[in-house]
This record gives C-alpha cells, sequence and structure tokens, in this order.
C-alpha cells in the first residue's frame, strides 16, 4: 500500500504530461509569425514566405503620336467621342437633372448676357489655361472632342423623343450615365489627347498620383457646387452622375486603353 501510494503521484504526473504537451504543441501551432513558433517553426516558414502581391499600376494615358496604330485608334477616338455626345442628349431627354458643367452654364447664364453655348465655349478655354501647370497641351483628340461632341448630341436630341414617361425617363438617367462613363473610357483610351475638360482630370491624376475616379469626382463635385450656387438647376441625375461616372470610367478604362509596340513588348498581358 506504501508503495502504491509512492506510484500514484508518478502515474497522475504522467497522465498529465500527455494533455499539456498536446496542447503545448498545438499552441506553437497555431503561434503568430513575430519571432515564435511551434516547436518546428512550421507556421513561422510559411508566413516568412508570404509577401503581398504588388498593386497593379494604372494603365498608361500619355499622348501617342497620331501615327502610332490609326486603324486601331482613330475609329476608337471618334466612336468613343460620338457615344460621349449622344449620351449627353440621353440625359437632357430624361429631364431628371443635367451634368454638373451643364448646371454650371445654367448658373453663369443666369449672371451675364452670353448664352449658354458661349458659356460653354468660354470655359473650354479657361480650362485649357488651367492645362499649363499640368503639363498637358491640346492635340487632335481636343479639337476632334470639340467638333464631335456638337454634332453627335444635336443628332441624339432629334432621334429621341421628348416628353416621356416616369419610368422611361428614369431607364435614360441610368442608360445616359453608364454611356457616359463607357465613352470616356474609349476615347480617352485612344490616347490622341483629351478634350478640355478629361485633360484636366487625366493631367490633375498624373501629378497628384490619385486615381482617375477620385480625380473626375471631386472635379464633378465641385463644378456641381459652384453652379448651385450660381442658380443653375440642379436633379437627381446631377448627383448620380456627379457621383457614379468617376468610377464607371475608373472601371472601363483598363478595357480600352490603346498600347504602343514598346508597351505591349514589356506587358505580358492581352495588349488593348
Amino acid at each position: 500500500m506504501e508503495q502504491d501510494r509512492q506510484d500514484f503521484p508518478d502515474r497522475t504526473e504522467r497522465g498529465e504530461r500527455g494533455p499539456r504537451r498536446r496542447r503545448q504543441e498545438r499552441i506553437g501551432d497555431t503561434a503568430p509569425p513575430d519571432g515564435g513558433g511551434g516547436p518546428t517553426g512550421g507556421p513561422t516558414r510559411l508566413m516568412s514566405r508570404t509577401t503581398p502581391s504588388p498593386k497593379p499600376s494604372p494603365p498608361p494615358l500619355t499622348y501617342l503620336p497620331f501615327g502610332a496604330r490609326p486603324l486601331r485608334r482613330l475609329p476608337q477616338l471618334l466612336v468613343g467621342l460620338g457615344l460621349y455626345g449622344f449620351s449627353l442628349s440621353v440625359m437632357v431627354r430624361a429631364s431628371l437633372g443635367v451634368s454638373p458643367w451643364s448646371v454650371l452654364y445654367e448658373g453663369l447664364e443666369r449672371h451675364t448676357s452670353l448664352s449658354f453655348g458661349t458659356i460653354s465655349a468660354v470655359l473650354g478655354v479657361l480650362v485649357l489655361l488651367l492645362w499649363i501647370p499640368l503639363k498637358q497641351r491640346p492635340t487632335f483628340g481636343t479639337v476632334a472632342n470639340i467638333v464631335v461632341l456638337a454634332y453627335s448630341a444635336d443628332l441624339g436630341l432629334l432621334l429621341l423623343p421628348q416628353h416621356l414617361g416616369l419610368p422611361a425617363r428614369v431607364g435614360l438617367l441610368a442608360g445616359g450615365v453608364l454611356l457616359n462613363g463607357l465613352s470616356v473610357a474609349v476615347y480617352v483610351g485612344a490616347r490622341f489627347g483629351p478634350g478640355p475638360r478629361d485633360g484636366l482630370m487625366t493631367g490633375a491624376s498624373a501629378v497628384t498620383g490619385r486615381s482617375l475616379r477620385l480625380v473626375r469626382t471631386l472635379i464633378e463635385v465641385a463644378v456641381l457646387v459652384v453652379g448651385l450656387l450660381l442658380g443653375g438647376s440642379v436633379g437627381a441625375g446631377t448627383v448620380l452622375y456627379a457621383l457614379a461616372v468617376g468610377p464607371v470610367t475608373q472601371f472601363f478604362l483598363p478595357w480600352f486603353v490603346c498600347r504602343s509596340a514598346a508597351e505591349r513588348g514589356g506587358d505580358r498581358r492581352p495588349a488593348a
């Protein structure tokens, strides 16, 4: 009996070692990779090999010479500008609020004797002056922007009916905003040089290092606020356009950016 009593603590201690050892092994297996780890150091070695994936670089938006892939880029430019002008007419026919720049034109029209179109041209010149500190220069795409937009917007207003019901107008508004963001990605991606307002967007994005989505949204919101303070008309569509066109453009842009031969040679991804 005396021997049994002496052996009992030993058996109890041995019985407790097994669960304690297993608990220590489980703790070691789940130890954070901060210099610790399990007995074998397995988790620590696995975590040390894991590195964060690099952030994808933004697509190139600098100007390409006219002779670089013109058969691909020139139709893309004209189609994009045509769709852009048509998208403006779609939002006008929706009658639920125009783009922030149009709100600004209306506001200035209330305080000057200039017409809506003249104000648009004057502001276009003033925006071009803002290109100077951003190191932007007018190009073929800048001139095409003015001409093609005028004709495509007028054509859209002739084709689209007026005085539609509310469900149709809501559909036109949503489609117009989506088409507008898509068309900006198409013609900016052709890299013939942006129009006055989009040149401000791409130039500010390049100088600040901020995304096109953020820069575009900030510009549209700022223009909207100034136009509203001057008395321009604002609707639900105006707010939707100001907040949505930047993200839509950012989403579609990588699909339509044309790359030069040198850029395609250094990029293993399928070239646009």
